[in-house]
């Protein structure tokens, strides 16, 4: 889960960072910054998510 949270915010912060500030030659450093946030948002949700997703997927399969 934690190369998924790694993967999640890296991906998501240059995304939402290109977006709000366009990529120049700032850009890397804003992006690292906002990765720094990101990442330890995005472990504490996919440890906090994955239980419940793994009730849905199991329903969804049927393999109560």
């Amino acid at each position: 889960m934690i190369i998924m949270a790694f993967g999640m915010s890296l991906i998501m912060s240059g995304v939402v960072t290109a977006v709000n500030t366009g990529i120049d030659s700032g850009f890397l450093e804003r992006h690292f910054k906002s990765f720094i946030f990101a990442f330890p948002v995005a472990i504490i949700a996919a440890f906090t998510m994955a239980p419940i997703a793994k009730i849905f997927v199991n329903k969804i399969a049927n393999k109560d």
